[in-house]
């Protein structure tokens, strides 16, 4: 992930908010006995931008004509403390441009790019795979905390396609819900999302649900990434009467916005200000 105003950095907190170009960052996590984590706060000096190549220090994400190219040389925090190198490319099957609004007043957005694509993963140390690949953007204009208490997101594919689910619980106590079918042919709907379902909770007690078929009970295929206020995984859920398993996250902003929970982040998110371009 790509970040401009690195919004789970508890410098850019710290710093109030004031300048995201000097707060970038890209993030990587890998999953598995070789698993790997890396988000490394930089300063403005590690920041360079076109239409369409966004580099951040030592790592970058360029187009290549249809495809995303992400180089990747970055240092994992602890408690694996290594080189992370190596290249990850997105091959979009078909790209979308609309925009969703995830509040009421639009200060909050996510932009599904190629909910559909492929992806070639050629990282050290061992991750060498092919497999379903997503790419989107969120973006905002406040900090989430202000705004949300609660989110989940979830991407299923779905009868030849993709379907996505975007709950949120704002901070005043409303809902906010986006379900999305996305066509391999480019067209996207809104669609009925079936009811929400409770999961296990995470390894950190992070409440979590999705949307499933009424009777069907998710459950968690592999964990992925877990937080005091975020949890990543593979989940299994039936859609429509069509069982699948995709990528599943939830974020309490209660949680993050505890200051105590600063200081255990600035352990996993190191800030590295003085990064300079040779040329």
């Amino acid at each position: 992930m790509g970040f401009i105003g690195s919004v789970f950095s508890p410098w850019y907190r710290w710093s109030g908010r004031r300048d995201p170009q000097n707060h970038c960052c890209i993030n990587v996590a890998t999953y598995g006995p070789k698993s790997r984590f890396t988000m490394t706060d930089r300063g403005r000096g590690a920041l360079r931008q076109s239409a369409d190549m966004l580099q951040v220090g030592p790592s970058s994400m360029r187009w290549d004509g249809d495809r995303l190219v992400i180089e990747v040389n970055e240092v994992s925090s602890p408690p694996l403390v290594s080189r992370v190198r190596g290249t990850i490319t997105l091959h979009p099957e078909v790209l979308f441009g609309q925009t969703h609004d995830l509040t009421p007043d639009g200060r909050h957005r996510w932009q599904p790019f190629a909910p559909i694509a492929r992806i070639d993963v050629a990282l050290d140390p061992g991750h060498h795979w092919t497999g379903h690949g997503y790419f989107d953007s969120n973006y905002g204009t406040h900090a989430l905390e202000d705004d949300f208490n609660y989110w989940t997101w979830g991407r299923f594919p779905h009868k030849g396609g993709t379907r996505c689910f975007y709950d949120a619980i704002l901070r005043d106590g409303q809902t906010q819900s986006v379900a999305l079918h996305f066509h391999p042919d480019g067209r996207s709907a809104h669609v009925t999302p079936p009811p929400r379902a409770r999961i296990a909770r995470s390894l950190w007690a992070v409440r979590r649900e999705t949307r499933a078929d009424a009777g069907f009970q998710p459950h968690q295929e592999l964990a992925m990434l877990d937080a005091p206020f975020y949890t990543r995984s593979a989940m299994r859920t039936c859609i429509d009467g069509e069982q699948a398993t995709g990528v599943h996250e939830a974020l309490d902003l209660r949680r993050y916005a505890q200051p105590l929970l600063k200081p255990m982040l600035a352990l996993r998110v190191p800030r590295r200000a003085g990064w300079t371009f040779d040329d």
